[in-house]
């Protein structure tokens, strides 16, 4: 540790006007001087891992960094002692449960946990969850009680709090770097569906991937997941899966790998603009505003409205749309939550219960077999829970799953919804089937494809 750097940190945190309530001061003694991060380190260094995976397809750095989601900007795991992908994990609990990304672990064949004193263990997947880019490990050491971070409360976290990066960058060995909490919140895209992330300029290099950011009073803030940097090296801007989305997948599911079922809002809606926020009278910006409500679903059951603007969630502000779903994503299924709302210039409260999406229809996953350029092509009845896995908006409707390679399919993509079909409207697999066989050249088809709506042509 450089200690004039921790001296250039004290001073800088030192309030323009200290209150009685804040101890914070400049150091008055040589011993205040030499403060040390020395002792944290020594408690949370021991419950950060290093994860080694084997593939049958690996062939290098180059396959380790390919696999990563990110690729373009965020950097994931380097290479290892074993020629394949290597990043790094936290210890979550004394009975050898660990978290760590789920891209460090993605098409694994075999995963070995190495840790600080060098002892190796063979790790079970125990769920992977791409939605968050986190997954659970878990390793047998026998009954022997493994040093562990508790979770932080997200909530707790401030920005400018000082927090530690510990992780394996570049496969060097265990590494702490310092820094601060630079954002909450953070949207950033191709990360993870929630995108809310805990940014810090604490170094995180490839390698960090599923290490610890910890906090001064020894509590796991967030999993070190990516950075931002134009050349492979840190810049200062890193990104941590924050503590809460971490809880979420800790709780049982029904099986190894099985998808994490996460609550349905049944609702849909928009960030509140610095305009629309004069217009509904509130003080500033925040929260998210209600465009519709699907009926039947949970917010319409609880009696949310559209125009209603979502502020916050069992007490917890919601900044926009991705804080809305950022909170949804932490709650459990089947408990009930309360929502603070906007309504017609007035606050108000609603009690919503917590439901998984329905699969209402049933997906009815067919692959068509007659229909010109539609033969081949493989559709389903979407609802909530499909809309849900496929990451789309729309819950009605029939979507395309598969397009076969080859053959004339009027430009057909993997997620094209089918709107109508030569005039006629479709509203389920079955519709489609039965028209199909009794419709003929030229095949006109009405199509929406990532919000827009186009119309295909074939003969």
């Amino acid at each position: 540790m450089n200690r004039p750097s921790l001296l250039l940190v004290l001073i800088l945190a030192l309030p323009v006007a200290a209150s009685a309530a804040d101890s914070r001061a400049v150091p008055s003694s040589a011993q205040q001087v030499q403060l040390s991060y020395a002792p944290l380190v020594r408690r949370a260094a021991p419950a950060v891992v290093n994860v080694y995976t084997r593939t049958a397809s690996d062939v290098g750095a180059s396959a380790a960094v390919r696999r990563d989601p990110a690729y373009r900007r965020f950097f994931a795991p380097g290479e290892d002692r074993l020629g394949h992908s290597l990043g790094s994990g936290v210890i979550v609990d004394p009975n050898g449960t660990i978290v760590t990304n789920q891209h460090v672990v993605q098409d694994a064949g075999s995963i070995v946990i190495v840790l600080s004193d060098r002892r190796e263990f063979q790790a079970e997947l125990v769920r992977a969850d791409d939605r968050t880019d986190l997954a659970v490990l878990k390793i047998n050491t026998g009954g022997e009680a493994l040093p562990f971070l508790p979770l932080k409360d997200t909530d707790d976290l401030e920005v400018g709090d000082i927090v530690l990066a510990i992780g394996n960058p570049f496969g060097v060995g265990q590494t702490v770097t310092s820094g601060i909490v630079s954002a909450l919140g953070r949207s950033v895209d191709g990360i993870n569906d929630y995108r809310s992330f805990i940014q810090t300029d604490a170094a995180i290099n490839p390698g960090n991937s599923g290490g610890a950011l910890v906090t001064l009073d020894g509590k796991l803030a967030g999993i070190n997941t990516a950075l931002y940097s134009e050349g492979g090296g840190s810049v200062g801007i890193g990104f941590a899966i924050p503590g809460d989305l971490i809880r979420s997948v800790l709780t049982p599911s029904e099986g190894a790998n099985h998808r994490i079922v996460r609550p349905w809002l049944g609702a849909t809606g928009r960030s509140v603009t610095a305009g629309s926020a004069r217009k509904l009278g509130l003080s500033h910006p925040s929260g998210m505003l209600i465009d519709d409500v699907v009926p039947q679903g949970p917010a319409a059951i609880a009696g949310l409205r559209p125009g209603d603007v979502v502020l916050s969630v069992d007490g917890r502000s919601v900044a926009d749309e991705d804080g809305l779903r950022f909170r949804f994503a932490t709650l459990p299924v089947g408990t009930t939550a309360k929502l603070g709302i906007w309504r017609a210039g007035e606050p108000m409260d609603l009690d919503i219960r917590l439901l998984a999406p329905p699969e209402t229809p049933p997906r009815k996953v067919t692959q068509l077999k007659a229909g010109g350029p539609f033969a081949g092509i493989t559709v389903a009845n979407l609802s909530p829970a499909l809309a849900d896995e496929l990451r789309t908006d729309d819950i009605a409707g029939v979507i395309v799953l598969d397009v076969p390679r080859g053959g004339a399919h009027m430009r057909l993509l993997v997620g094209d919804e089918l709107l109508d079909l030569n005039g006629q409207a479709i509203g389920d697999v079955g519709q489609l089937q039965w028209l199909l066989p009794r419709l003929a050249a030229p095949w006109r088809a009405t199509i929406r494809r990532d919000g827009r709506t186009l119309h295909l042509a074939a003969n």
